[in-house]
């Protein structure tokens, strides 16, 4: 697969992940098993679709050829100030004595930021939506966990941030399968 199937792929399984680590209490245990079963399946699809499109003989991200600096320069700065600010900003959180929980909603908002960061990288502006909805819903986090509400801090950081990036992975590979089945004749020059 190409470079930037890679990423779609890498948040299609941080996205599941987030859903099975966080859907549990205060959600209806049921509910929270229908939840991470439904993650799982959606990342399967997701796959599967991906790998459909990829067999059609199309580029995996139905935009040509890949960018050989994809994941170079710039990207390893973002990812790299992103290690440096999930770790230290939980080492921090847990030092100041925050409840457990916080450590999810921190998680949700730097990786929010990193996908903010990443759509001005890569000149991708579809990757900025899921970036924004998870900073918002790792900031939504980090003000509920100092209320009586910080029991719910996992699933609005958690598991909706999972839902986020798996629809925004769908979003890609949905895009991705359609170029493939319906490639547009090149443009006129």
């Amino acid at each position: 697969m190409l470079q930037r199937m890679s990423g779609v792929f890498i948040g299609a399984f941080f996205g599941t992940v987030f859903v099975v680590a966080n859907a549990h209490a205060p959600l209806n245990p049921a509910l929270g098993l229908a939840l991470r079963v439904l993650a799982v399946l959606t990342f399967a699809g997701l796959l599967t679709l991906a790998l459909r499109a990829g067999r059609l003989g199309q580029p995996a991200d139905g935009a040509g050829s890949p960018r050989a600096d994809w994941f170079q320069g710039r990207f390893a700065f973002v990812v790299g100030a992103e290690a440096v600010l999930l770790i230290g900003g939980n080492l921090a959180l847990r030092a100041a004595g925050a409840p457990a929980p916080t450590a999810v909603a921190w998680t949700a908002l730097i990786v929010g930021l990193h996908f903010v960061a990443l759509s001005a990288v890569w000149k991708r502006r579809s990757i900025a939506v899921p970036g924004l909805a998870l900073t918002a819903l790792g900031a939504t986090g980090l003000v509920m966990a100092a209320t009586s509400a910080v029991a719910w801090v996992p699933f609005v950081s958690g598991v909706l941030s999972g839902v986020a990036l798996l629809g925004g992975c769908a979003y890609a590979i949905t895009h991705t399968y359609r170029s493939a089945v319906n490639p547009r004749p090149p443009a006129a020059q």
